[in-house]
């Protein structure tokens, strides 16, 4: 649970001028601070407040609890008893804004932050519908590609972009075209290794060669008269000096299709594997072969998907799973199936995203949402699926995705429960700011 943080408990008495007690002073408007109190909260970790109260100063939460005082002089926005609060909503998968056109083959040295086009209408018709937060991916099949995670508001690029380089985006065909584009990236990972050893190797041994020819020549320096000695060790060490910051080893730059897989390696960087069904995922632990690195799954739902014959032993790896608020069917028959329910009961983390990639359904996200709450979903997973495990899913999970000391203050106001259908959006909050409809304080 949250710990309450009582705000300035001595500050609610009225203030007192000197020599005229009981007499209250007017209280001091406290710049940059805003209290939010609202019935209820979905904090996007699973929690629930109750009669709560978010701080924000500046750009974050400075604290949020249930039944906080608030200190005299702080503007509060007091909402309606039918108003909700929740976290901005997080599209960790998407082209939304996005217009250019990939390639089909493997490309991971491509960013999508390149195509990033702020102007683009559609940015602010998302952040009207409650989107605080976007992973955009490249364009194209095989590897196009690195996602970047931005925020749907800004006059540039650089006011956009909240994180480069988020995942590598795979797409995965009933082929071994993209085992090859997996294998070839670690191929030419590891010639770049070996080609950056034998350079080492080989700046070592004219290191100690050097080292050597300094040293003899020190010993001859040592058989000149006192009066000639100082002087040359000067210009000795001013060489060696100079030499010292010349002899720097600099490593030999990778090609750009290793360093993707360099950074795999290294855990700078991490993938997302896009699969069509089941068989596609066993086909990706074979292109992964005993490589070790970081990655999660993309299931894209169909009426028929038969991810859950799968579902176990992807879920066994904790991995995260993107998909659609979307009820299938088993196949050859009419029998309903709620895979992200079962997905997340298998204890896979579960990340939704909308089921296209177009302004309506994300207009609908939450609606959609709502279908497979009613059909089995836990509704707490529901929330976090939609904030704070698709902020993880783009390395953002320390600053965005949930409403918690510290973060961001991203958030939306509702006018209802978020998941019925008739529920509209009040307000959008980005970085403290309301930014998308209006509320009175």
């Amino acid at each position: 649970m949250l710990t309450p943080i009582l705000l300035s408990l001595t500050s609610l008495l009225p203030a007192q001028e000197p020599g005229l007690a009981g007499s209250a002073a007017a209280p001091v408007v406290q710049p940059g601070l805003l209290a939010i109190k609202a019935r209820r909260v979905e904090v996007g970790n699973g929690e629930t407040l109750e009669h709560a109260v978010i701080l924000i100063e500046g750009d974050k939460i400075v604290t949020i609890g249930e039944d906080l005082p608030i200190e005299r002089g702080i503007p509060v926005l007091e909402l309606d008893d039918d108003q909700v609060v929740m976290p901005g909503l997080v599209v960790a998968y998407s082209r939304l804004g996005m217009s250019g056109s990939g390639y089909n083959d493997s490309r991971p040295y491509v960013l999508a932050s390149a195509e990033l086009y702020p102007a683009n209408e559609t940015f602010k018709e998302v952040l009207e519908a409650g989107v605080t937060t976007l992973g955009l991916y490249p364009a194209g099949n095989g590897i196009p590609g690195q996602a970047v995670a931005v925020q749907p508001h800004g006059d540039d690029a650089g006011d956009m972009i909240l994180s480069d380089n988020v995942y590598l985006k795979a797409i995965l065909r009933p082929s071994r075209t993209l085992k090859r584009y997996i294998s070839d990236g670690f191929k030419k990972a590891d010639e770049w290794l070996e080609k950056e050893k034998k350079n080492r190797e080989k700046w070592e041994k004219d290191q100690e060669k050097a080292k050597k020819k300094k040293s003899s020549k020190s010993k001859k320096d040592d058989e000149k008269k006192d009066d000639e000695k100082e002087e040359d060790e000067k210009k000795s060490s001013s060489k060696s000096s100079s030499k010292s910051k010349k002899a720097e080893y600099e490593p030999i730059d990778p090609d750009p299709r290793a360093q993707a897989f360099l950074d795999l390696r290294d855990g700078e960087l991490k993938a997302l594997f896009s699969i069509s069904n089941a068989a596609s995922y066993l086909h990706l632990i074979d292109a992964i072969d005993d490589e070790e690195f970081a990655w999660d799954l993309r299931m894209p739902l169909t009426r028929t998907s038969n991810f859950y014959e799968v579902k176990d032993e992807i879920a066994e790896t904790e991995r995260r799973v993107v998909m659609e608020p979307l009820l299938t069917l088993h196949p050859n028959t009419m029998r309903q199936r709620n895979l992200p329910a079962e997905f997340a009961r298998a204890g896979a983390k579960l990340v939704l995203v909308p089921r296209t990639d177009s302004t309506s359904s994300v207009k609908s996200w939450l609606r959609d949402t709502g279908v497979i709450i009613a059909a089995g979903l836990e509704r707490k997973t529901a929330v976090r699926a939609m904030t704070l495990e698709a902020a993880e899913l783009l390395g953002l999970g320390e600053s965005h995705g949930s409403l918690e000391e510290g973060k961001v203050a991203n958030l939306i106001i509702l006018g209802g429960d978020p998941f019925e259908p008739a529920t509209e959006i009040d307000a959008v909050m980005l970085g403290g700011e309301i930014v998308s409809g209006e509320v009175d304080l």
